[in-house]
Formats: C-alpha cells, sequence, structure tokens
C-alpha cells in the first residue's frame, strides 16, 4: 500500500487489503508502536486481528524498524532525486526488491528476544 500520508485512514485502508489476504477463520495477532494513528478510536480493525502495542519509546523492540534502516541505508539515503516520480520509483523498488524476499524479511527483522524459549 503506497499512500502519501499516513493516518488512520491510510491504517483503515491497509487494514481492508490485509484482510483480503488472510483467511477469516485465522487469528492474527499485530504487534506494533503506538503512534496516533495506531491508537486511534477510529480504527477499523478486523474482528480476526487482536492488536498488540509496544511500550512507549521502545524502538528496539519493533522488528519494522530494522525494516526501516535497512531500507534507507541500502536505498534511500544519501542519494539526490530528480523529482517526486524519481523518490517513488526509488522508494518501490527498494521495498519490492527487500520485501518480496521473504527469506531477506526474515533475516532483516530477526528478533532473537522472541525466539528465546521461557522456561517457568
Amino acid at each position: 500500500l503506497l499512500a502519501p500520508n499516513l493516518n488512520t485512514q491510510t491504517v483503515n485502508a491497509f487494514f481492508g487489503e490485509f484482510s483480503k489476504e488472510v483467511d477469516p477463520d485465522v487469528h492474527v495477532v499485530m504487534i506494533w508502536d503506538q503512534a496516533g494513528f495506531h491508537t486511534s478510536k477510529s480504527l477499523e480493525v478486523p474482528q480476526n486481528v487482536t492488536l498488540i502495542g509496544l511500550p512507549p519509546y521502545s524502538p528496539e523492540l519493533n522488528p519494522i524498524e530494522n525494516l526501516w534502516h535497512y531500507l534507507k541505508s541500502h536505498y534511500w539515503s544519501n542519494r539526490a532525486y530528480e523529482g517526486y516520480d524519481a523518490l517513488e520509483t526509488a522508494a518501490i523498488k527498494g521495498w519490492r526488491d527487500t520485501c518480496l524476499d521473504a527469506e531477506k524479511v526474515k533475516t532483516i527483522c530477526a528478533c532473537p528476544y522472541l525466539e528465546r524459549e521461557v522456561k517457568a
């Protein structure tokens, strides 16, 4: 989903597209930060999705932060673009080159703290 801004309306559009991709009989848990557009009372969260908010000011717990860092360092930072269209093309190329490769995303977003066995 490519949008010119990120707000509640954009997140609701994301949920609309997301719900088309997930079997209604599957329950999904999303862990994300508590940005205003993630906590808005106007969110239209699908019935089969549970949202879990990360503690405030904890980017180290958010795996997507690693993805943004990777995309910026490998594709977007320290470059000059001829205009908005060139910037958009670069953003899409970086996203596709990275995010359509499931193994690459697993490596970039790996969270060892989630993989540890918890012993009671």
